[in-house]
């Protein structure tokens, strides 16, 4: 079974000079949800919305060509793909040669396809760079001293007010697991159910501070929690972290028949 550690993270690796899928490095997911409680049956349904920015290949007459898409691999996906090893794959694309931007969309397709498990969709373009809807916790006047491991005991809601809303953050941070370089993104939470403490869920986010784990995997962390202490009748949980080595993932957890929110950029990204 792959691990993050026997991944390309925080190895030094020889830029590729030819096409190589066997570059791609799946990590499956079954590992990591067993730690918080999840099975094969998922209390939720979503992606994982990855934006590339540096993505090129020769024409047939070896003219380059430069592009940028946007990838979508399905959470119930039996393997997230490593993000060095997605890097390192679409570098190796830059010598290769197609006779159509088509056939470079195809190829992609099927080769991230193969190393998740499920079909991936690629678009070519991103999605626009907008503000998030919704209502920020940010300026909430708290003290916190808690930075990890997450601790959901703070988080409370009033079931006595129900409320359709979506509350933002831009203080989520987290650490990768295996080099420990910080990762930072924008959360943003919309639900139906009881209302969610807004100092509680802000302490709850920041917990996350110190904690070192995958992206994904805190986004289904906190998609779970806020279930278990909050009981939303409906949640979305999406993350959108900043850019590294010209990719971004935006890992979405969603109550299933709920209507997703429109892929947006965030203002950092």
């Amino acid at each position: 079974m792959n691990t993050p550690q026997d991944s390309s993270l925080g190895r030094e690796v020889d830029y590729p000079r030819q096409y190589d899928a066997s570059l791609l490095f799946p990590i499956p997911r079954a590992g990591a949800r067993a730690e918080i409680g999840l099975g094969s049956e998922l209390p939720f349904v979503g992606e994982d919305r990855w934006h590339i920015y540096e993505l090129g290949w020769l024409d047939a007459r070896g003219k380059p060509c430069v592009e940028t898409a946007t990838l979508y691999v399905p959470a119930t996906s039996p393997n997230l793909i490593e993000s060095k090893s997605l890097k390192l794959y679409l570098n190796s694309l830059n010598g290769a040669r197609f006779n159509r931007a088509e056939a470079v969309r195809e190829r992609i397709v099927t080769d991230l396809s193969t190393c998740a498990g499920a079909d991936v969709r690629v678009e070519f373009g991103l999605p626009a760079v907008a503000r998030a809807p919704g209502e920020s916790i940010d300026h909430l006047d708290v003290a916190i001293d808690s930075y990890g491991p997450p601790d959901a005991s703070v988080l409370s809601a009033d079931a006595a007010t129900v409320v359709d809303e979506t509350l933002v953050s831009a203080l989520l941070k987290s650490n990768c697991p295996v080099t420990g370089q910080p990762d930072w993104a924008s959360v943003s939470i919309r639900y139906h159910g009881p209302r969610i403490d807004r100092e509680g869920l802000l302490r709850y986010l920041v917990s996350y501070r110190d904690h070192a784990e995958f992206h994904e995997q805190c986004v289904e962390r906190i998609f779970l929690e806020l279930g278990q202490h909050c009981q939303p009748g409906m949640l979305e949980v999406e993350a959108r972290y900043t850019r590294r080595g010209g990719l971004d993932i935006n890992p979405r957890r969603a109550s299933p028949g709920m209507t997703a929110s429109l892929p947006i950029r965030d203002l950092r990204q």
